[in-house]
């Protein structure tokens, strides 16, 4: 799977939100500064290239949706991270985190509660 730009990732997060949108809509969801109309349509178009959009015509437009889930694609930029940053361990990775946190032991066992009633 592709990697996203900070820009593509933005529109992703937008369209896992909304399920389906047109470019006015995503554009509506955009924090100021806006981009142009123009702009969030080229990201649309590449992200549709990459094979993460794919769209419906609706009257003369259309309507763009996602074909990759957020789940799919968090895991498997984790991952990505966790190899390149942690040499594929994720021990180490918690570790960065927890240290870089500054976590004191009453989050870490909230953590591990956390982690325990998913695995039953």
């Amino acid at each position: 799977m592709k990697q996203l730009t900070k820009a593509e990732e933005e529109i992703m997060q937008i369209l896992w939100h909304l399920k389906k949108a047109n470019v006015a809509t995503i554009i509506d969801e955009i924090p100021e500064p806006k981009p142009a109309y123009n702009t969030v349509s080229t990201i649309v178009r590449i992200l549709e290239n990459k094979e993460f959009v794919a769209h419906q015509k609706k009257g003369k437009g259309y309507v763009y949706f996602p074909l990759v889930d957020k789940e799919t694609y968090s895991n498997q930029s984790m991952n990505k991270l966790m190899d390149n940053y942690f040499n594929g361990s994720f021990k180490s990775m918690v570790s960065f985190f927890v240290k870089k946190n500054d976590l004191d032991t009453k989050e870490l066992e909230a953590i591990l509660k956390e982690i325990n009633k998913k695995d039953s």
